[in-house]
């Protein structure tokens, strides 16, 4: 790849106060569709925690990034071109469902059409997958913020592995951050060299990653390759979709 320049993103962690504009700015206008209603190409997660999805940090766990060779040469964790094929059908690194949450919307018609009865009707959540109703709400893209969540949980930070569970309470008591996260557009992507397809490609005059969507084949090798797991499998289409620097903006010169 001979790219030409690298745009990037510089975002003040010390300004940051967790209130997901850009969250759901991103959201409402990339991912408001079916078939990505799980995907947040830019997402806040409270830190000390697992992240969203689920312990995404940990390259143990999903084989993400790239490894360093006994010859010096790099390669992805998830394997050379023979290990991705010979797994092209059934991917033990790929995240699931669960790993991520279940997207839903509340029956807010239910508000208008309940009978009259003695009790106030309620909202109920419903899947946006299956299209039934859910007896209960177990996950979600924020599920941990300001520390939410149980410490059992929390404390399988990966940057925590080596610090007694003890120590990492203490800690946590006295500092927590918010922390944007959003595809890194890497200098030398690890999505690229993992998709079969060769769908995945690095744009010489700004160095922006985009998938072309006419190309992929929906191997989702790309959503193991990621050490971010910032691309989306849009189920509905059949095709992997991540975060694209906004690049029409940046075409016409706007940040």
């Amino acid at each position: 790849m001979k790219i030409r320049s690298q745009v990037g993103m510089v975002l003040n962690l010390d300004k940051c106060i967790g209130c997901h504009t850009c969250s759901i700015t991103c959201k409402n206008v990339w991912t408001s569709r079916e078939g990505v209603e799980y995907a947040w190409f830019n997402n806040v997660e409270t830190k000390p925690g697992i992240g969203y999805p689920n312990e995404w940090e940990n390259q143990d766990k999903w084989n993400g990034g790239w490894k360093r060779k006994r010859n010096g040469k790099i390669e992805p964790r998830i394997g050379g071109k023979l290990k991705v094929l010979a797994k092209i059908f059934s991917n033990p690194d790929m995240p699931q469902i669960d790993e991520y949450y279940e997207p839903f919307d509340f029956d807010y018609q239910h508000l208008h059409t309940a009978p009259i009865s003695k009790h106030q009707p309620t909202a109920r959540p419903r899947s946006l997958l299956t299209g039934k109703r859910m007896e209960k709400i177990v996950s979600g893209p924020n599920w941990e913020e300001i520390l939410g969540t149980e410490f059992s949980k929390r404390s399988r930070d990966k940057n925590f592995d080596k610090i007694q569970k003890d120590i990492y309470g203490e800690f946590e008591h006295t500092f927590m951050m918010y922390l944007p996260r959003l595809c890194e557009h890497c200098l030398n992507p690890t999505c690229v060299a993992s998709c079969p397809s060769g769908a995945i490609y690095k744009r010489e005059e700004d160095g922006i990653v985009l998938i072309d969507q006419d190309k992929c084949r929906g191997w989702r090798m790309c959503v193991s390759g990621c050490p971010y797991k910032k691309i989306y499998f849009n189920h509905k289409s059949g095709k992997s979709e991540k975060c694209i620097f906004c690049y029409p903006r940046i075409e016409a010169g706007e940040p």
